[in-house]
């Protein structure tokens, strides 16, 4: 409520563009994120693009030292995927931050460049993947914490 109160955190480290899924925003995951590319990179100079909402961020790509694309389950949406192919032109240090599903959580794998496994999305399998990735966080809510309470989220 009062954030402009809030003492700024100095920021350190390269600069790091970080670029994600739009269901990814404002998550748990996305601060994990977060903590894993300053772990990694020593940096907290991080462009997080949920701060600038659906805008489009990719033109500070020539800006940054280091570049980082998050895979949920080896797939690039359509939007990391054109963001990764804009970064490799312009020759920036390419990393793929591969998330998985495990028994206990989420489990994530640094990759540098980008792994061949990796899937590639087209705007309309980006909205299939995407639909498909929110209805079923959506269903499991429902089933076990809507009632009981979900120490399950995930994402």
């Amino acid at each position: 409520m009062l954030g402009f109160l809030r003492k700024k955190k100095e920021r350190h480290g390269p600069f790091v563009y970080l670029s994600e899924p739009t269901f990814l925003y404002h998550t748990k995951t996305e601060k994990a994120i977060l903590e894993l590319i300053e772990e990694k990179f020593n940096s907290n100079n991080v462009l997080v693009p949920s701060d600038y909402g659906l805008r489009d961020t990719s033109d500070r790509i020539k800006d940054a030292e280091i570049f980082v694309a998050v895979a949920p389950l080896g797939k690039f949406t359509s939007l990391v995927g054109r963001e990764v192919k804009l970064a490799q032109e312009l020759g920036k240090p390419v990393y793929t931050l591969l998330i998985a599903r495990d028994k206990d959580g989420l489990v994530y794998v640094w990759v540098e460049g980008v792994p061949e496994e990796v899937e590639w999305l087209s705007p309309e399998e980006t909205q299939a993947f995407s639909f498909k990735f929110a209805h079923d966080e959506y269903m499991a809510y429902l089933k076990t914490g809507l009632f009981i309470g979900s120490r399950k989220r995930e994402w």
